[in-house]
């Protein structure tokens, strides 16, 4: 077993604790849900919001943890890993208990008094109570599979993530033995919020119920002859990392769809239960599980808080939400390839709409002077336009090349499903390089341009800091470059060579390719302004980006910090740096910004002597995006757009005084407040009014 460097008295004096700093993440959008001024459909998103990022911090983050401090599947003692594990779930059990807090105490009767209500079987009047059980009968019961525990009818495999049921039974079976504890799965095509019909209720609104609270109100239904005397709701969340031998693998593909049905049964990693589920019947499922009471959640709610989503989905009011927006759409003048002869185009997502992209990809797919179309996906979702038009064009006859990311966590499923399509269609499709995800986003369109008998290949490209996903553009910040740049074209189609052809890269212009170069180039322009600062002229670093935990970078900023350079960095998520620490990072300051949209672009700004370098990236500063992903940073060369860059992606985050988290070196954040006269000031809403249309 690898030494745990956790337990190293002057690494923790140099770095926060990665998993707590990912938690404080949590309670930042939290505190949404908290704020009154939010819309309060808005604030049970936020809600949801958390429950989703919970669920997979244990699948990923916690799972990883247990299985450094186990051996052989049980946990050995191993102080430093075991006293971690416990301070993580310290911090989780009270973000939960908050989390069911503010949904009973603040979210609900707020909804109610507004005319959405979520009603509990006690609040349902006698005509919505015969329509539940109507439904009961009619959609749920035939569904429902109830197992009586015994040595023929053994403890059944749970699903990660899935609705269950325990009950405790008294009185003898239909076979005269007294079975004493049975399990209910909620069969899973059932929605897990339903709307009863309007006509039903005695309040003005919409009411909802819970699948669960259904199944609860008639549990005894499916036990004839039985006396129910207990009964919970329970979750188990899994491992749900995929493994496979990539020395042996011969197809990736095929063996990741076999991996995708075992990862619904991996490891346990945490129980949820009802707040009334009696000790023993939690006690017995922890058993059942392997999984000791750390690790038990009891919450007083729904096991499962996404699913109340549903509710924000099928509630019209617009006044429960937030005002309407809609994105900038950047000019092109009808002919996109014209446009960029003339000049580059910066999109600021999504402020201003992803639709030119998808215009992009369109018009190249239809064009009869492309010849050649060569695009990543990290991320797609089971719907794209941009994966639709690749597949005409290689229908059209054009060389389309497609790197696949098979590894996106949670994206899978899509991403198998689109190679398939592809590869039928008749595009080119690899999946990167076995080890490394492909998580640099990229797209290069190769153009015959000239007359015929004195033609040239013109490389048109297009570089992003997030996923081609139609859903995610819409909610996440980031910035993409649309270029014909030669030299910015021939870099992007040397990348796509070396990830088809696995040869070594040749030398790049502009770019920043990860896992070769990208972390030496950060530290090497890190340390160029540290050099600046000890020559007596201002030494500037901004950076913008989702996580900060990589210890290189981080201990390159600090030198950095000892020589003078001013360092502001814009950290949504994950931050093990410690700024303000003095003889350590006096002249570092880390903020994080958390509101409407999900802040989502990586931006690296240097002053350099008043060259001001700006590059835009698809990674964060991460050991795994630095060393295990492709990636890529490129360059803004355009003074213009650099300008812009810089005016939209990091002034206005530096000035936010409303969404703004400030870290201090304890690893504590203080929401920052506007002072004495200020006026209030949010970077999203800023942006929202300037490049689009919104009532922010």
């Amino acid at each position: 077993m690898k030494p745990d460097t956790r337990a190293d008295p002057s690494r923790q004096a140099l770095f926060l604790d990665r998993e707590l700093s990912q938690l404080a993440f949590n309670r930042r959008v939290m505190a949404q849900a908290e704020d009154p001024a939010i819309p309060v459909l808005e604030r049970l998103r936020y809600l949801c919001i958390v429950s989703s990022n919970l669920d997979e911090f244990f699948e990923v983050r916690v799972a990883s943890l247990l299985a450094a401090a186990s051996v052989d599947g049980v946990l050995s003692e191993h102080p430093a890993l075991t006293a971690n594990l416990n301070r993580v779930a310290a911090e989780c059990h009270t973000i939960v208990a908050r989390q069911y807090e503010i949904l009973n105490t603040e979210v609900l009767p707020l909804l109610k008094e507004n005319g959405v209500h979520l009603l509990r079987h006690t609040e349902r009047n006698d005509a919505q109570r015969a329509w539940i059980r109507e439904y009961f009968e009619r959609e749920v019961r035939p569904l429902l599979t109830p197992i009586g525990l015994d040595p023929a009818h053994p403890f059944p495999q749970v699903v990660n993530k899935s609705l269950n049921f325990i009950v405790a039974l008294s009185g003898k079976d239909a076979f005269g033995r007294g079975t004493a504890i049975a399990i209910v799965k909620a069969p899973r095509v059932l929605p897990r919020v339903i709307r009863l019909p309007d006509e039903l209720s005695t309040t003005p609104g919409v009411s909802f119920c819970l699948l669960s609270s259904i199944i609860h109100a008639h549990v005894s239904d499916l036990f004839a002859g039985r006396e129910v005397m207990a009964y919970s709701q329970f979750r188990v969340t899994r491992d749900s990392d995929l493994w496979v031998d990539e020395d042996e693998v011969k197809n990736l593909r095929q063996a990741l769809k076999g991996e995708l049905l075992g990862r619904q049964f991996g490891r346990s990693v945490r129980l949820e239960v009802a707040k009334n589920c009696p000790p023993e019947l939690s006690q017995f499922l922890l058993d059942q599980f392997n999984l000791d009471r750390t690790r038990l959640y009891q919450v007083d709610g729904p096991v499962n808080m996404v699913r109340l989503n549903e509710i924000v989905a099928h509630t019209r009011d617009p006044a429960l939400i937030f005002g309407p927006f809609m994105p900038g759409v950047q000019p092109t003048g009808g002919d996109i390839f014209a446009t960029l002869r003339k000049h580059d185009l910066l999109l600021h997502h999504p402020f201003q709409s992803f639709q030119t992209v998808i215009d992009f990809i369109r018009s190249a797919a239809a064009d009869p002077c492309v010849v050649a179309i060569k695009q990543t996906v990290y991320r797609t979702g089971m719907n794209s336009d941009l994966m639709e038009a690749l597949i005409v064009a290689a229908k059209l006859g054009k060389e389309v090349t497609v790197i696949v990311e098979l590894m996106a966590r949670f994206d899978e499923e899509a991403n198998i499903n689109w190679a398939d399509k592809l590869e039928q269609a008749g595009a080119q499709v690899v999946y990167g390089v076995v080890g490394l995800k492909t998580h640099a986003k990229i797209a290069l369109v190769i153009r015959r341009e000239g007359p015929p008998e004195n033609s040239t290949l013109r490389y048109y490209a297009h570089l992003g800091t997030g996923n081609y996903h139609p859903t995610t553009t819409k909610f996440y910040t980031d910035f993409g470059l649309l270029t014909s740049q030669p030299e910015m074209g021939r870099d992007v189609n040397e990348v796509f060579m070396h990830l088809t052809s696995l040869a070594k890269p040749q030398k790049l212009h502009h770019l920043w390719l990860a896992p070769f170069a990208l972390q030496n180039e950060i530290i090497k322009a890190i340390r160029n302004e540290a050099k600046i600062a000890r020559g007596g002229k201002p030494g500037r670093i901004i950076v913008k980006v989702n996580s900060l935990v990589d210890e290189s970078v981080i201990r390159a900023l600090y030198a950095a910090s000892g020589d003078g350079v001013k360092i502001d960095l814009i950290v949504r998520g994950a931050c093990t740096l410690r700024p303000g620490v003095p003889g350590l990072s006096e002249n570092i300051k880390v903020r994080s910004i958390i509101g409407r949209f999900l802040e989502h672009s990586r931006i690296y700004y240097f002053r350099n002597d008043l060259a001001h370098d700006v590059y835009l990236a698809s990674a964060d500063w991460m050991s795994r995006n630095l060393f295990r992903r492709i990636e890529v940073a490129f360059p803004v060369l355009d003074r213009a757009l650099k300008r812009r860059v810089i005016a939209e992606g990091l002034n206005p985050y530096l000035k936010d005084n409303t969404n703004a988290w400030e870290l201090d070196g304890s690893g504590n954040y203080q929401r920052r407040k506007p002072r004495g006269k200020q006026a209030p000031f949010s970077a999203q809403r800023h942006l929202m009014a300037t490049l689009g249309t919104a009532d922010a």
